[in-house]
This record gives C-alpha cells, sequence and structure tokens, in this order.
C-alpha cells in the first residue's frame, strides 16, 4: 500500500498551502451521473478560489489518493458497484488492491494520515432512527472522537435520529460547533430543534479553538455545523414526511445497513421531484467554502 498525492497536493505540501480534504462517497453513492461529476469539480474549484487546495480521498487499486485527477474523479462518477468504506472496510480495500470511496469516518483516517486538518462534506452519519432495535450508529461518530480532523458539515443527515446522534457525540467529548446559527441543522434544513452547545460566530474563533485542542493535547476532530443558504433550504416541516415515507419504503423493501442511506436520499430525491438533490448541491458547496477559509486561519 501506498499513499499518492496529486500533483497540486503535492505542490500545496512543498509550498505550505492550506488543504481541505473532500469525500469520494459523494461522489459514488451520493449524486447520479453526471451531477456527482459536476458537483465534485465545481466543489474543489470553490476550495481553490478561496486560495486553498481540495483533496478529494478514495483508495485507487489498493493504494490511499490524496487529491484526484480530472480522469481520476470521472472514473469514479461513471463506476458503478464501488465499494463503500468506512474504518473496518479500508484495510480491506487496501489489502486486496481494489477500488473503493471514502466515507467521512475513511477521509478522516487518510486525512489523518496526510496530516490535514480540515474536512468539508455535507452531512455526517449517526444514530439511526431504528438504532434502539437494530444498534445501527455510523462509525463517522467514534472516528470523530478518535481523529484530530475537523469536520465541517450541514449537521447530521436529515433521515437520522439527531438529537440522539447530537448526544452521542457530547459523551464522546466531541465538540459540536454551530456556526452562525441557535440550532443545529438537518442537512436539508436550516434548523433541527437541537440547540447546540457551543456556537461560534467567527471563523477565526473556531480556528483558535480547534488549536487550543491541539495544544493541550484532546483526542479527536470537531464537528462544525454550517446551515444550507436560506434559498436553497427544505423546511423541516415539508422534509419530515418526505423521509418518513422514505424510510417506510425501506423497511418495507428490507433495505439495510451500508445500503440503506443511499436508497433514502435516492427514494427522497425522487418524491421531491430533484429538490433534494439541489440543496444537496448547494449545502456541500457551500460547506467547502467554509472548510477553505477556515483551512487558512488554521495556517496563523
Amino acid at each position: 500500500m501506498k499513499i499518492k498525492y496529486s500533483e497540486e497536493v503535492i505542490k500545496a505540501k512543498k509550498d505550505n498551502l492550506p488543504i481541505v480534504a473532500l469525500e469520494s462517497t459523494i461522489i459514488t453513492h451520493g449524486m447520479p451521473y453526471p451531477e456527482n461529476l459536476k458537483t465534485a469539480l465545481a466543489v474543489e474549484n470553490i476550495i481553490r478560489d478561496q486560495k486553498s487546495v481540495p483533496a478529494t480521498i478514495g483508495v485507487l487499486d489498493g493504494n490511499i489518493q490524496i487529491g484526484h485527477s480530472f480522469t481520476q474523479l470521472e472514473t469514479l462518477a461513471k463506476e458503478r458497484n464501488v465499494r463503500k468504506l468506512s474504518r473496518a472496510d479500508l484495510p480491506f480495500c487496501i489489502s486486496n488492491g481494489s477500488t473503493g470511496s471514502t466515507t467521512v469516518a475513511a477521509t478522516m483516517i487518510c486525512a489523518s494520515m496526510a496530516e490535514i486538518k480540515i474536512f468539508a462534506t455535507g452531512g455526517i452519519g449517526g444514530v439511526h432512527l431504528d438504532a434502539k432495535d437494530t444498534f445501527d450508529i455510523s462509525a463517522d461518530l467514534n472516528e470523530l472522537s478518535k481523529t484530530n480532523v475537523s469536520v465541517v458539515s450541514a449537521g447530521p443527515k436529515a433521515i437520522l435520529d439527531i438529537p440522539k446522534t447530537i448526544e452521542f457525540l457530547e459523551t464522546l467529548g466531541v465538540p459540536v460547533i454551530s456556526y452562525q446559527s441557535d440550532e443545529i441543522p438537518a442537512f436539508w434544513s436550516r434548523k433541527s430543534g437541537c440547540m447546540p452547545s457551543i456556537q461560534i460566530n467567527k471563523l477565526i474563533d473556531i480556528a483558535n479553538f480547534i488549536k487550543a485542542r491541539d495544544t493541550i493535547g484532546l483526542q479527536g476532530g470537531c464537528l462544525i455545523t454550517n446551515p444550507v443558504p436560506k434559498k436553497n433550504e427544505i423546511p423541516i416541516t415539508k422534509i419530515k414526511p418526505i423521509i418518513k415515507k422514505a424510510i417506510l419504503d425501506g423497511q418495507n423493501q428490507g433495505i439495510t445497513g451500508k445500503d440503506l442511506t443511499p436508497f433514502l436520499l435516492n427514494k427522497i430525491f425522487e418524491l421531491t421531484d430533484g429538490e433534494s438533490l439541489l440543496t444537496n448541491i448547494a449545502l456541500i458547496k457551500n460547506n467547502a467554502k467554509i472548510a477553505a477559509k477556515l483551512s487558512k486561519l488554521m495556517m496563523k
């Protein structure tokens, strides 16, 4: 196994430029083609526009790839049946020389290996609504408590039990920082009904918070929640019944485990006539912009 870097990331490291990690599962499992490729390229350019460097992370032929070329991104975007990698699957994909896309947890692990401290994504995984029966809790939450990479997201995915997800993170000692909002956002919606324990309205203060954690040697990263722009929001009152219908359809079809989230996102896309995808694209772009600004402040 090797850690391979794109030419752009190699130059960024040599010149000590800020770098933002990006996951690859959003390309392979989060959106249909060609929107996934268009979004991946747009997100990378947003980061570049902020004078930071994008590093989309994945596993190609058993090697960890930090930063992707256009051809590599296009291949991922078109490929079907790419293995979705979390902490448990990452070494399997490496050991058998296969290709996989990284979830939040696996991206954090690889970003940490590459000494990248800021990561932008859409929404994190968390505690599923049926967790009391299934114990279905995303590895993303434990990873946030272990790995020193801070994640900018639009909150937990709205298909989850958000109050339990936030409570679980608090139990693990993961700081959940609400950026410029008095509520934790709920992915497509700006408000979830969950109050933040930490609200910070300036990115320089978030950067200083992360640096203070590093100074005193605390393990793990921070979750920085950044609400979707108002003009792109799907209000929680509108999306809730749609999510409920999608979850019921998944239960009736026996969809579980790693297949559940992609199924629900696709079903919600259908039930909203594509509106959820437009909001998803808007929020990941917004998160990338904030993460790029934060990555620069972390260099000071």
